[in-house]
Parts: C-alpha cells; sequence; structure tokens
C-alpha cells in the first residue's frame, strides 16, 4: 500500500487547487482516482491531465457553471498518461492513436452487460466469512442475481440511463461491504484499521476529517475486497 493516500491526497489537492475550492470529492470521484492507481497510471500523468482539462475550460468563453466532478478531467488524465507512455518507450503514433480511441468508446449496452455478468460470476465463485446473523455469502449470490437481471435488461433494451444503473450499482456495493464488514472476524478489521492508520499518519496534518474518513473507508473496502478476491462494481471499473 506504499504511496497509497499520497496518490489520492496529491490528486485532490491539485483538482481542488484548480477548481478553486469549495468542494469535496464524491464516492465516484474516489473511485475514479482508484482506478487510475489501480491501471498504472503514473500520478504525473493526472496531474497533467487535471491541468490540461482546467486549461482548455479555462478558454471557455462563457464558464457560468464550474467543474464539480474529476470525471470532467478523465478523458486529458488518460491521453496524459498515454503520452508518457509514448515518451518512454518510443512508440509508434499507431499505438497512441488505438489507446486513445479505446479511450474514447462509450458504455454500450452489450458492453456493459458483460461486466456485470463477469461480475456476477466473481460473486458467486468466491468464499465469503459468516458471523452470526450475517452471511457475506448469500448477500453476494443476492447481488450476483441482481447483476444479472440487470445484464439481461440491458440486451432486451435499445437504450440505458448510464446514470440509474451507477446508482444501483453503488447501493449494491454499500450493501456488499456492510455485509463483509460484518462478516470478517473483528480481528481482521482491526488489523486492516491499524494499517490504515499507520500508513496515513504522514497526511493527517494536511487533511480535513471528512477526508480522512473517506480515505480510511477506501482504504478498507479495498483491502476486503483483495482478501476476498471480489471486483468493484462501479461502472468506473469497466
Amino acid at each position: 500500500m506504499e504511496n497509497y493516500f499520497n496518490y489520492f491526497t496529491e490528486t485532490e489537492d491539485h483538482f481542488l487547487r484548480r477548481r478553486g475550492g469549495g468542494l469535496l470529492l464524491s464516492t465516484l470521484d474516489w473511485a475514479l482516482i482508484e482506478t487510475w492507481k489501480d491501471a498504472g497510471i503514473p500520478l504525473a500523468a493526472v496531474l497533467r491531465g487535471i491541468d490540461a482539462a482546467f486549461d482548455k475550460y479555462d478558454q471557455r468563453p462563457s464558464k457560468t457553471r464550474k467543474v464539480n466532478s474529476l470525471a470532467y478531467c478523465s478523458q486529458e488524465v488518460l491521453a496524459a498518461a498515454e503520452d508518457m507512455k509514448e515518451a518512454a518507450v518510443g512508440a509508434g503514433s499507431g499505438t497512441g492513436a488505438a489507446s486513445k480511441s479505446r479511450a474514447g468508446e462509450g458504455f454500450e449496452p452489450v458492453t456493459v452487460a458483460v461486466f456485470l455478468r463477469r461480475n456476477a460470476d466473481l460473486l458467486e465463485g468466491t468464499r465469503l466469512p459468516q458471523t452470526g446473523a450475517v452471511s457475506a455469502q448469500i448477500v453476494a449470490h443476492e447481488i450476483a442475481r441482481t447483476l444479472r437481471e440487470q445484464s439481461d435488461e440491458l440486451e432486451k433494451s435499445e437504450g440505458m440511463r448510464l446514470e440509474d444503473l451507477e446508482r444501483r450499482l453503488t447501493v449494491l456495493e454499500e450493501k456488499l461491504f456492510s455485509a463483509l464488514i460484518a462478516a470478517t472476524p473483528e480481528e481482521d478489521i482491526v488489523t486492516v484499521r491499524a494499517d490504515a492508520d499507520r500508513d496515513l499518519a504522514p497526511y493527517r496534518r494536511k487533511m480535513s476529517s471528512a477526508q480522512i474518513d473517506q480515505l480510511m473507508k477506501q482504504y478498507v473496502h479495498k483491502r476486503l475486497l483483495e482478501k476476498y478476491n471480489l471486483p468493484r462494481l462501479s461502472l468506473f471499473y469497466m
């Protein structure tokens, strides 16, 4: 987990500085940062992409609405990461063009349906803990069934509302995390939180209590997913 917190805090600080403050990142923003980190996108590329996105925003003749989500910078971050990769390995323009094309693809129903089914398979194929009246295994199977139902609906319908689907996935993910925390042995959770406290210590003075709580939550969730080999359900992780 080395540099885990630094990646989050540097990204948030840079985004809020360019935006002009007055905002806390949303849960989905934190999830987006985590996808960049898990994908191996260098922090320098993230910061460069944020700058590029805001530079373009600042050039707009009319700026009646502020940038309220880190997702606004997503394409520029991916482009900056690809530029850095090409500079490092001397890649040809063909590879760069292909990557940029993939980055620009939308959320086609068939693609989202495959993503939902793959996550359902993972949820059903993992052994999860049970304690007292809480069975994470049962909850995971219920969520898998819902994911399959959503997948079937996507393939039958001509269109879809991504925001509605993402909200549903967020609820399902929170339900899964609650079950995991309740069913995982207490000493395991204490160990994870102790690790988080130790790794978070260098950054506490630079963060608000809300930021610390959010990072602690993300950290615990990430460790639990790794422990049980479970996927993230958000569309950000496609």
